[in-house]
């Protein structure tokens, strides 16, 4: 294929991540994949171990996992490469074919992964997926099932202000409208229940900064003091590792 031709090719597509496919063409997503690598934690050498994806979508942690040296990945998805309207597998399946790669694919539902239906990573990927779940239990059950060693684990959060597990489910799209954004556990919630699927030691390593609001002319807005300290419990997204 040639590059006038790949861009052809990308321009049909609606895509979520951004992923150099060489030739100067990267496609066109909607996320800052450079800055999530960091954010999230990917280890920067993989070399012969096997990576898990769940939740792939366009598969550039898939094919950055490759890049870092691991023997195999697996990328799985289904919500996403089936999304009436919105989502499809074209975008993987096109960056595989152009990148070279020998990433592999399986279209399962988290609650559907176990030994015997994709085998065990030595890493697993789980990455803005858990709080589209209707059972996030359940899901984290399959989730472990099929961890060799380590989880990474990035979600949505809320309810940071109270030191027990808990968990705050958000009926009729009340999460930015989208119907699918069903949990908002808590960091306490998120490191009991890695806990009782069977891991050994859960971190957090990262929360996503909440972007301060301006005023005209560039000065930034300084709340009082109580608000900056209820911002500490706004909503947001953080990171998990945990190791069997």
């Amino acid at each position: 294929m040639t590059p006038d031709e790949l861009r052809a090719e990308v321009a049909k597509i609606g895509w979520w991540h951004s992923i150099d496919l060489g030739h100067g063409i990267v496609t066109p997503g909607r996320t800052n994949l450079p800055d999530k690598i960091d954010y999230i934690g990917l280890p920067h050498d993989l070399t012969g171990r096997s990576v898990l994806d769940v939740g792939a979508w366009d598969g550039f942690f898939s094919f950055e996992a490759e890049r870092r040296g691991a023997q195999r990945v697996m990328a799985v998805d289904s919500f996403c490469w089936n999304g009436p309207g919105w989502g499809t597998k074209a975008g993987f399946d096109l960056a595989r074919r152009s990148l070279g790669s020998t990433v592999e694919d399986r279209e399962l539902e988290v609650v559907d992964l176990s030994p015997d239906t994709v085998g065990v990573f030595d890493v697993v990927l789980f990455l803005g997926v858990l709080y589209h779940l209707p059972d996030p239990f359940r899901a984290l059950q399959s989730i472990a099932s099929v961890t060799g060693s380590h989880l990474i684990l990035e979600t949505h959060v809320d309810l940071r202000f109270c030191p027990y597990p808990a968990i705050r489910f958000y009926p009729s799209g009340q999460l930015s409208g989208d119907p699918t954004n069903f949990w908002g556990p808590n960091p306490a919630a998120i490191e009991a229940m890695l806990r009782w699927v069977g891991f050994r030691r859960v971190e957090r390593v990262a929360r996503r900064k909440v972007r301060r609001p301006k005023l005209v002319g560039g000065r930034r807005f300084r709340p009082k003091h109580w608000i900056r300290w209820l911002r500490r419990f706004e909503p947001t997204m953080m990171v998990f590792h945990a190791w069997r």
